[in-house]
């Protein structure tokens, strides 16, 4: 991730510093220029320059006079997946992103980050790892190192790669060591904020603590597993289907070697020769829309299939998004071990 502040410059600024950052910013050359209240004014690349010199400015003369007024641009908390995808496909590589006061709060460039999706994240990492023992005695297992990194930076450094820069971190165990480590996300050039459980909250109860989600939908996701799931697929399916809820599902194929036989009482109805069953178990990675988290309660114990359940009760739409990448969970030594060789070999 780049700092995004190298692309912004100051109204009236000198032509000179202006040059000297495009210079420095080489393949990424573009600035943003802001007035005296932060506020978004105007773009400037090399050939705002050029033509500039052409209608006769100099080297005397300030950003204001070269600059292009009204540039492109994604507002905080009130874009659309379909916007980013337009500019995305229109060449709009570098984009600031302005809050409600068009003041910038972020320059994403697509030449670092797949997508920017419109969603806040929550990473479940309260858990004690009580299987990982003795590595957990001393490590909350979230900070345990798969290859060159904890398991749980893999999982934030994907969600990061995907444009999600508003996350909370829910820790119980040993959960300061995470807050050390990551701190507000700022070396990452992220929003980080950690909701604390008193006591265990299941796999969505402290959830229910978050009261200023910034988007419309949020991501849940375990923070002990290892995946290269395609976040923006993920998202476009979940709006495609208009659902409440969207779960990443894990397909296992059942080969029976033998007819299956469909009875009744004694009497044979119909039989498949040696079948095939796939069935599909939870991922442990939800879309949600923020408007149904009302029905979690407050600080009490409440995991993700009892909202499932009662949303089926109340006619709203469960979605399975069948996974077509890789996917692990990490709650067992072996599965510890398969994870250390599978990223040395992994596209993540």
């Amino acid at each position: 991730m780049n700092d995004y502040h190298r692309h912004i410059i100051k109204s009236y600024s000198p032509l000179k510093q202006a040059l000297a950052q495009l210079n420095e910013l080489a393949a990424d050359a573009i600035l943003f220029v802001v007035d005296k209240d932060e506020k978004l004014i105007g773009s400037l690349t090399d050939g705002d320059v050029r033509r500039g010199f052409l209608r006769g400015l100099s080297l005397d003369d300030v950003v204001d006079a070269f600059i292009q007024p009204k540039p492109k641009f994604l507002q905080k908390g009130d874009y659309t997946i379909d916007e980013v995808i337009n500019y995305r496909k229109n060449h709009f590589r570098i984009l600031p992103v302005l809050d409600k006061e068009n003041r910038i709060v972020n320059v994403i460039n697509f030449r670092f980050l797949k997508s920017y999706l419109p969603v806040d994240a929550v990473l479940m990492a309260g858990g004690r790892g009580q299987r990982l023992r003795p590595l957990t005695d001393t490590t909350p297992k979230p900070l345990l190192k798969v290859g060159d990194k904890p398991i749980i930076e893999h999982n934030l450094d994907r969600l990061i790669s995907f444009g999600i820069d508003d996350i909370w971190m829910s820790v119980r165990y040993l959960g300061e060591q995470l807050e050390e480590y990551f701190g507000d996300g700022s070396s990452k050039y992220v929003n980080i904020k950690y909701v604390w459980e008193d006591e265990p909250l299941g796999t969505l109860g402290a959830v229910s603590k978050v009261e200023s989600f910034q988007h419309d939908c949020v991501l849940v996701t375990n923070s002990d597993l290892l995946t290269n799931l395609d976040y923006e697929d993920f998202f476009l399916d979940f709006k495609a289907k208009d659902a409440a809820l969207s779960v990443v599902t894990i397909p296992y194929t059942v080969n029976i070697p033998y007819a299956v036989l469909e009875t009744e009482e004694t009497s044979i109805k119909s039989f498949k020769e040696k079948p095939t069953y796939t069935y599909y178990s939870n991922g442990g990675i939800y879309l949600i829309k923020k408007e149904v988290l009302k029905y979690i309660p407050k600080d009490s114990f409440y995991n993700t299939t009892d909202l499932m359940e009662l949303l089926i009760q109340k006619g709203l739409k469960v979605n399975s998004y069948p996974l077509r990448g890789y996917w692990l969970d990490i709650g067992k030594p072996e599965d510890f071990k398969k994870a250390q060789e599978d990223i040395k070999h992994i596209k993540f």
